[in-house]
This record gives structure tokens, C-alpha cells and sequence, in this order.
């Protein structure tokens, strides 16, 4: 049988662009956080990263806005392709940050279930099995008759949520997707990510809430600035994290 993996050599991530057609707001926002060269700039999102995450594993990312977190998914996902380095993934990868993708703004709730069930790779059959299931668990009832513009950002997470776990992927990669929405559907959609681990398959978790963190992952990985800090136990990791912002 063959095992998924996500391995990272050595990766960075370098964004370019021309000051001169970014805004007054870019400008300053390369300025500070960018290396400018001759009217461009040049942003290092990630920096050296090199990790290894086999069959089973739910690995936590942890730092501060800007750290890298959402590259390093993104990375993985092969949304984005690294500017130096190698990175290889074996599995079917699952991201869970993307909430627009895949979705059609005009059509309802139901038809977006069926689009996007699509380009995650199901049957047009696999999906009618599977609608009854994924409309309860989205908790959405009547508003999956109306048009996805009308969703706010939690509705959109329930939707996306629902659909992309019910294909059983190999690879999940999560941005901060359980910050939003209510209690009862956080804690729907924490059990349904326990069941998911127990299938033995790869997590990849980035959040701000440790709890959550502590919850789902037995290894954490601590970005800064774009380059690992720490990659550990994620007790040991988060400890260090928090003396570190004393």
C-alpha cells in the first residue's frame, strides 16, 4: 500500500512585484516587511523550510500573522510552488482555507454542493448518495435553496467544510476553519475531524487556538518570519511559543 506524505526541502517562497503598481498602502506595506530593489520589492514568505509529515501524522503550525503559516499550506496544497527548494506530496490533498474557490457566487447552496463535489474529484452518483448526508451536516437548511452571495463567512465554512470531508481525503490542510460559527456545529465538526485522524491519515493544522491545536495535534511546527523556529511535541512547542511572547 502506499503511504502519503508531504516532504519539504530546503523551500522558500519569494513574492515580487513593482512598487510603482502596488498602491501607497502596498508600497509601505513591502517597505517594511520587503527588501526593495530599484522601484520593486521582494517579500521571503518562506525561507529554508524543510519537513517531512508521513502516513498518520496531524501536525499543528503555529506563529504570528505573517509567519507563513497560510504559504506553507498553501505550499503543500500546490497552490503555490516554491521559488527554491523541492517539495513533494503523495496523496489526495484536501485544503481547507480556499472557501471561494469552487464555488458559484449565483448558484445555491445545493448546486455548489454538486460543483464543488465535482472538482474534488466525485462521480456525479457518489455525490447524490452522498447530498442528504452533507446537507445535515451543514446545519443550513432553507438557505441551501439561496444563492451562496447570501452566505456570510461561517455559512461558507459550514458549506465547504461539509463537502470537502465527506470525500474522505488522504491529506487535509486546515486554515483556522474551526474559528467560526457556533458551538454545536465547532463541535460537529471536531468530532468529524477525530474520525477523520482515526482513518490514519495525514492533518496539517494551522491556528491561533492552542486548545484546538492541543486537541487534534501530536506534532507542532513554530514559524517565524518564514523559517521554522521549532518543529517538536506540540506541548513542548507551544510552551516555548508562549515564554518566547512573554
Amino acid at each position: 500500500m502506499t503511504q502519503n506524505f508531504i516532504r519539504l526541502q530546503n523551500v522558500g517562497v519569494r513574492f515580487t512585484g513593482d512598487m510603482n503598481s502596488d498602491g501607497l498602502m502596498g508600497w509601505l506595506t513591502r517597505r517594511r516587511n520587503g527588501k526593495m530593489v530599484s522601484g520593486a520589492y521582494a517579500v521571503d514568505a518562506l525561507k529554508g523550510v524543510s519537513t517531512v509529515i508521513t502516513q498518520g501524522e496531524r501536525v499543528g503550525l503555529i506563529g504570528l500573522n505573517g509567519a507563513g503559516k497560510s504559504t506553507l499550506l498553501k505550499v503543500m496544497a500546490g497552490i503555490y510552488m516554491p521559488t527554491s527548494g523541492v517539495a513533494e506530496t503523495e496523496g489526495h490533498i484536501c485544503p481547507m482555507f480556499e472557501f471561494a474557490t469552487g464555488f458559484e457566487m449565483h448558484q445555491s447552496g445545493r448546486d455548489n454542493i454538486r460543483i464543488r463535489g465535482l472538482l474534488l474529484g466525485m462521480t456525479p452518483d457518489e455525490i447524490e448518495t452522498k447530498l442528504p448526508e452533507i446537507e445535515d451536516f451543514t446545519e443550513l437548511g432553507e438557505f441551501l435553496s439561496y444563492p451562496v452571495r447570501t452566505y456570510s463567512a461561517g455559512m461558507f465554512i459550514r458549506l465547504a467544510f461539509a463537502v470537502s470531508t465527506s470525500i474522505n481525503p488522504e491529506i487535509l490542510l486546515i486554515d483556522e476553519v474551526m474559528g467560526a460559527g457556533d458551538i454545536r456545529f465547532a463541535n460537529k465538526a471536531k468530532k468529524r475531524m477525530f474520525e477523520f485522524m482515526e482513518q490514519g491519515k495525514i492533518l496539517v493544522f494551522s491556528s491561533h487556538n492552542f486548545d484546538l491545536i492541543k486537541s487534534f495535534c501530536s506534532r507542532t511546527i513554530w514559524l517565524d518570519r518564514g523559517g521554522v523556529v521549532m518543529d517538536g511535541g506540540t506541548e513542548e512547542v507551544i510552551n516555548s511559543y508562549e515564554m518566547s511572547q512573554g
